[in-house]
């Protein structure tokens, strides 16, 4: 597996974060010393939207997850099952799916130059999918702005800093057109926050208006899209931020300080992405005897 699909997987899937308000109780950081000791060793690669319950990854159906149509773009969903082939192998029915994606998202920011995050283990997996139009109704929409993402992380207990440093994970991987297309060519009075004109006129030739592709066509979160650093928020204090969000992060009065501190402070985005990490990861997650440990991670077993 190129390491490259497991970033641009991990970036879709991290703005994706989706966690119900349920206790987070029950995961521990030494959960599989005895059962899996090898399991943090095996390499893995994807993210989760429902909590960490590892729903992302069923096969489709006419009402699965995957069927939204803001899951669009979430690829290279097979390349966990040999993953959890690999582990099951050595551990049998031990390792839940939703453990080794976040293994996996840990993994892909170390590997890409980020921080290596302890993240406490233990969750299980869903008994069923959650629907489209769940997923329809929790997922945010492409133009969300400042007010709305706040609102969002804080529904999960993320203080401001916390927020603007989960945002950084756009450092890694694309944004596809079809995201983007209201932002370039919508009325002006719709595009508060401008792009710089010169990347704007890049970004527009990548994405023309009317062109039959702009739901696979993309452009780069940044120049650095393969490493996991504080290339976003330098971008964003220069006018280039692909999506609403992005732009307006510089200028709003709450996130703007983060902004310029993450663009100087490398090693202090780190330690916020971090705390941000964890607490996405460790919030409405199955544990004990709820769920299940699937098997097959594309199937209920």
């Amino acid at each position: 597996m190129a390491q490259k699909d497991v970033l641009l997987v991990l970036i879709l899937l991290l703005v994706l974060f989706r966690l119900f308000e349920v206790e987070s109780g029950g995961l521990s950081y030494n959960f599989y010393d005895q059962s899996c000791p090898q399991v943090e060793y095996i390499m893995p690669s994807l993210l989760v939207l429902q909590g960490c319950d590892a729903s992302i990854l069923l096969d489709p159906d006419k009402a699965t997850e995957m069927i939204s149509t803001k899951n669009f773009g979430i690829r290279k969903r097979e390349s966990i099952t040999l993953i959890k082939s690999m582990v099951e192998a050595a551990c049998p029915e031990q390792v839940s799916c939703a453990d080794i994606l976040i293994l996996a998202a840990r993994e892909a920011v170390a590997a890409s130059g980020g921080p290596r995050i302890e993240v406490p283990l233990g969750r299980r997996d869903s008994s069923a999918a959650p629907s489209s139009k769940l997923a329809d109704a929790s997922l945010p929409p492409a133009n969300i702005g400042v007010d709305g993402m706040l609102l969002m992380f804080a529904k999960k207990g993320m203080t401001i800093e916390e927020s603007v440093a989960i945002m950084g994970a756009h450092s890694l991987g694309i944004t596809h057109c079809s995201n983007i297309l209201s932002r370039l060519y919508g009325p002006e009075g719709d595009k508060p926050d401008r792009m710089e004109p010169g990347f704007e006129m890049l970004v527009r030739f990548s994405c023309p208006l009317g062109s039959l592709t702009s739901k696979t066509s993309f452009v780069l979160n940044d120049p650095t899209t393969l490493m996991f650093d504080n290339q976003y928020y330098i971008n964003a204090m220069r006018g280039r931020g692909l999506l609403r969000v992005d732009a307006e992060l510089p200028s709003d009065p709450r996130t703007a300080p983060f902004v310029r501190r993450f663009a100087v402070d490398q090693d202090g985005f780190f330690r916020a992405f971090s705390s941000a990490f964890l607490k996405l990861s460790s919030s409405g997650v199955l544990t004990g005897k709820q769920g299940l440990i699937r098997k097959s991670c594309n199937v209920i077993s």
